[in-house]
């Protein structure tokens, strides 16, 4: 077997709507093609040794065993790696379940899809399978030791990717509230929500945590002199720079016990507690001195009772957790080595902050504690005796909780609140020592320690004892109160010819109601007027580019057929989704091999509209209009035919539609019609000679009419759009060079061709054509443009983008060359293979009166190269529908680089 490719899906895909982490493994079974498993000799029984728990997938048959019985019984290899990558993600806790394995139209070669929880382990468990499925085949068995090691490399994988307790708790909340979440890519910053709407997390700090509140967090002497000014029991204490400073600070806060901790710790690390000598203080100071990073030492009074966390969200408190440390409690057989092996092997402990509990370590302050009392790791304790591995109660150095939020006096829950609005915190996290959490700290000589910012939710969240606290919940709504919104709206566009005009047009409607506009184009990611990063840039990361903006208030987002194939779309739902048209362009591509087939890859954008919002459909398109029959969302159509069956259906039931009648663009809901405008007055029309530019903008202006946009301000964008270099580069951009005219498009496939040819055709003079088509098209294609060229212009010049896409030069040009001689054996053309060339040469020959047609490879060299022969101006056609001059604007004489090399 052959790996060929692994892709991974992030979004909405064409395998599956609802499951967004999907590995996609194009794999050729090579000599295995023709041998299902039950002609493999001993591979059932090497498999099911190997992988026993194997039995648990139901696969087809729908019962347990039944994957086992295909096997048994026969099936191919590509099915049998898909169930196997599942299993090994599923044995080190990683809960997948969904796959799906299809033979492509290259026989042998199987797509195998299969769920992920973490992309590299993903990617590694589909190498993983095909490494030990070859093995049973070639030896019987898989080694122990080989499925050991992917086990552990997995495992490893998996604990990399781990956000960490308190930040995966906040993520689970807002996946349950249905609030999108992105990781960012600098200081393990999450962003909550889209667009204007988004907030920021880091932990558990906020972008509303106070930068004050935290750097006096962090400033744990700093932080008790203002509680005790605002008359909070703190722990009586000193702050020193040095060891000789120590005694004097002992004395000065009333002898031992004593605590010494660094000033600007955290974890735990550093301190020590209940000393009650000189030795073990010398030692306490040496530890919390090399924890701090300024080397100073706080010495504070110790005051006995039970650690307590308090937690508080917005000023109020939300959970109650009492800390216990790290310790073993004996049985009268085992030592205390034994028992914290013993302890250990707890499922629930893992290293760190990877579990519900830490692992538990011997340190220093657990030699400490071991000479204090006169024992050893070989010490057997008494049963029921409890021995403590540390001084400190933190969870992160073994310690467990225990959930006493119930049970806090109102006066100390009424401390807690204040404390955390002296010192600033939005989430704060309060450790109080008291015997007894119940009563009021004066009554029991309880003292606030400490405060903390970015405190852990671990403890509240996973108790070892006691109810489980949603303490997440509290920080949502403190984000987003009152059911703020989270999202912007997304109107995502996709279809085969027609997609970037239409974009550009709607986002120019949607910026009549005086938001701000983000879209990504093939040219281009913009944000209101300004280009943010030049390119095509129609796939998932340019949409994300726009959704983690937070001056953006609504995204309009091309989105083409390969970011949906490659990631899957960058958005789990969209407000808007439009289908303009599918046709045969990019066939045998990511094995999409049909038109039927590319129809259903489009249609995930339409599939994953929210339930509240449309679906745009062509009606004019079978194809696209049978996309209703598979949607959940509210459908609208729009349609060059008034008169069309679908849309007499549609609107007989009260739907919603966008047609051309009698020259105007209307909108038509259940029997009422809207005029929006007529067709002569939209300048992208071209005087209403451009019927394809007609159904874009119908498309568009039904886009923002369900979004909710008013007719007038339709009708304004619509007025002010023009198919120039500045607002639609490379879609038809007509020159007017004095004596003839010259037009610039971006037409590469027959459909576009033939769209193009509806405007071609009606001019009164000479056309000539400047041709070619993307080298990774199929042969036909080319035929076709050749046969559609001989029946649009008078003189052909066949030329070919300089990225021939793997073809041998010349091959494309010879393709096209045979299609205008199939259609017209009398045609006049010629190959001049250099775009450039060719375009100088139909620009120098053209004819009075004549329209020169370049569809070229790079816009921008085509546009140059008629900007240097100074045209009078650049066609546009204003409210009357005649053809006036536009100046060229800056914009449009840059020099950014429109290619169709990456398309």
């Amino acid at each position: 077997m052959k790996i060929l490719r692994i892709q991974t899906l992030r979004g909405p895909n064409y395998w599956s709507i609802r499951r967004h982490k999907l590995i996609v493994m194009r794999l050729d079974l090579e000599d295995l093609a023709e041998k299902p498993s039950n002609t493999i000799s001993g591979f059932y029984d090497g498999l099911t040794e190997v992988l026993p728990s194997l039995v648990e997938h139901y696969c087809s048959p729908g019962c347990r065993g039944g994957f086992l019985t295909r096997v048994r019984e026969g099936t191919m290899m590509g099915h049998i790696v898909e169930h196997v990558a599942l299993e090994l993600q599923e044995l080190v806790g990683m809960e997948v379940g969904f796959g799906r394995t299809r033979e492509t139209s290259t026989p042998g070669v199987y797509q195998v899809v299969f769920e992920y929880r973490d992309e590299r382990a993903g990617r590694y468990a589909a190498r993983a399978a095909v490494r030990l499925c070859r093995s049973i085949v070639d030896t019987g068995h898989y080694p122990e030791s080989e499925i050991q090691q992917d086990l552990e490399d997995l495992k490893d994988l998996w604990a990399q990717a781990a956000l960490g307790p308190s930040t995966e708790t906040l993520v689970n909340e807002a996946e349950a509230r249905g609030i999108p979440w992105f990781p960012l890519s600098a200081r393990a910053m999450i962003q909550l929500g889209y667009g204007v709407h988004q907030k920021r997390i880091q932990a558990t700090l906020t972008d509303r945590s106070s930068i004050l509140g935290v750097e006096l967090a962090c400033d744990k002497e700093g932080t008790k002199q203002i509680l005790l000014d605002s008359g909070i029991p703190v722990p009586r204490g000193t702050v020193i720079h040095y060891l000789d400073e120590l005694e004097a600070a002992i004395d000065e806060v009333g002898g031992y016990p004593i605590v010494i901790k660094p000033l600007d710790g955290n974890h735990g690390r550093g301190i020590t507690i209940d000393i009650d000598s000189w030795k073990d203080a010398e030692a306490a100071y040496d530890a919390a001195s090399a924890a701090s990073k300024t080397r100073t030492v706080i010495v504070e009074r110790f005051y006995k009772g039970r650690d307590h966390r308090v937690l508080v969200v917005n000023g109020k408190l939300v959970a109650v957790a009492e800390r216990v440390p790290a310790h073993v409690v004996g049985d009268g057989r085992s030592t205390i080595q034994e028992l914290i092996d013993e302890t250990n092997r707890d499922p629930n402990r893992g290293e760190g902050h990877d579990n519900v509990l830490t692992r538990l370590q011997v340190d220093r302050t657990t030699w400490s504690l071991l000479d204090r009392k006169g024992y050893t790791l070989e010490t057997i304790l008494e049963e029921g005796e409890v021995f403590y591995l540390r001084s400190t109660a933190n969870l992160s150095t073994g310690g467990i909780a225990i959930d006493r939020t119930d049970e806090i006096h109102p006066e100390n829950l009424w401390i807690a609140q204040r404390v955390s609005k002296i010192i600033g915190l939005d989430i704060c996290g309060i450790d109080v020592v008291t015997e007894d959490i119940s009563r009021p700290l004066r009554e029991t000589d309880g003292v606030i320690v400490e405060v903390n910012a970015a405190p852990g939710f671990r403890m509240h969240v996973c108790p070892s004892r006691g109810l489980p606290r949603n303490v997440a919940a509290p920080v949502f709504d403190m984000l987003f109160p009152d059911n703020a919104p989270t999202r912007v709206p997304i109107l995502a566009v996709t279809g085969t010819n027609g997609k970037t005009t239409t974009t550009r047009l709607l986002a120019h409607i949607v910026k009549q109601t005086g938001q701000t506009v983000g879209y990504t184009t093939t040219d281009g990611t913009y944000i209101g007027d300004f280009l943010v990063e030049k390119g095509d840039n129609t796939g998932p990361q340019s949409a994300e580019l726009i959704l983690k903006d937070p001056t953006v208030e609504v995204a309009v987002l091309e989105t083409a057929r390969g970011g949906i194939l490659r990631s899957g779309l960058a958005f789990e739902r969209c407000d808007v989704g439009m289908v303009l048209n599918v046709a045969a362009d990019h066939l045998g591509i990511g094995d999409i091999d049909t038109i039927e087939q590319m129809a259903n890859l489009k249609a995930v954008l339409v599939e994953a509209v929210a339930p509240k919002g449309y679906a745009i459909l062509n009606a004019d398109d079978p194809r696209v209009a049978a996309m209703a029959n598979k949607i959940k969302c509210k459908v609208a159509y729009f349609s060059m035919d008034p008169e069309s069956e679908v849309i007499r259906e549609h609107t007989a039931k009260g739907g919603l539609a966008a047609i051309y009648e009698n020259g105007y663009l209307s909108i038509r809901e259940g029997d009422w019609t809207t005029r929006i405008e007529e067709a002569v007055n939209v300048p992208l029309t071209m005087g209403a000679r451009a019927p394809f530019m007609i159904a874009n903008a119908l498309a568009a202006s039904l886009a923002a009419f369900a979004h909710g946009v008013e007719v007038e301000q339709i009708r304004a964008g619509l007025g002010t759009f023009q198919a120039s270099v500045s607002q639609t580069p490379g879609r038809m951009n007509l020159f007017n060079l004095g004596s003839y005219h010259a037009l610039v498009d971006y037409a590469h496939n027959p459909a576009s061709y033939e769209a193009l040819a509806g405007f071609v055709r009606n001019w009164p003079g000479e056309r000539i054509g400047v041709v070619g088509g993307p080298g990774d098209r199929r042969d036909e294609d080319f035929v076709t443009l050749g046969r559609l060229s001989a029946e649009m212009f008078d003189r052909i010049i066949v030329k070919e983008d300089d990225d021939t896409r793997g073809r041998p030069r010349g091959d494309a040009a010879d393709l096209i060359v045979r299609g205008i001689e199939s259609a017209n054996r009398e045609a006049r053309f010629e190959s001049i293979l250099n775009e450039s060339e060719a375009i100088e040469i139909a620009l120098d020959e053209a004819s009075s009166g004549s329209l020169v047609v370049i569809l070229p490879e790079s816009v921008s060299r085509a546009i140059r190269a008629i900007e240097a022969r100074k045209p009078i101006g650049e066609e546009s056609f204003s409210k009357n529908g005649k053809a006036s001059l536009s100046p060229k604007s800056a914009e449009s004489s840059s020099s950014e680089e429109y290619s169709r090399s990456s398309l």
